[in-house]
């Protein structure tokens, strides 16, 4: 057992270290796209800026998880945690589009609209992730 855990460490390691660049490169995008500053929101506690930014995180990791766990090299997850990204951004803008006032509702800590944003950004994650199933 000790053998094939040492065996198997790198490929976790370089997994984990792969999924980890992936996700603090989509937040910082993710973060530089919404026209709020959801940390200082959250900060200053807004559950409504909580609640959709972890709605995206969400939604954004569920399908590098799932590729993860298909993938046969760290260029696929790459590959597919960029498309998970790009999914992920059209998912918040089809949000700003259907919530026009979106940006004002967040910053006023409205936590209605940030709830659909968050389940919409999960929905999107959860059907993305079903779709790179190898």
């Amino acid at each position: 057992m000790p053998a094939h855990f040492l065996a198997t460490l790198p490929n976790f390691l370089a997994y984990l270290g792969t999924a980890i660049v992936l996700l603090v490169a989509f937040v910082a995008i993710y973060l530089y796209v919404t026209p709020y500053d959801e940390v200082a929101l959250i900060r200053s506690n807004n559950t409504a800026a909580a609640i959709s930014l972890s709605g995206a995180l969400l939604g954004f990791a569920l399908p590098i998880a799932n590729v993860i766990a298909h993938s046969d090299t760290l260029l696929d997850l790459a590959v597919w945690g960029v498309v998970a990204g790009i999914v992920q951004l059209l998912a918040w803008g089809v949000a700003r589009v259907a919530l026009p006032k979106l940006q004002e509702d967040i910053a006023a800590g409205r936590v209605a609209p940030a709830t659909f944003v968050a389940a919409l950004s999960i929905t999107v994650g959860l059907l993305n992730a079903a779709c790179m199933t190898y």
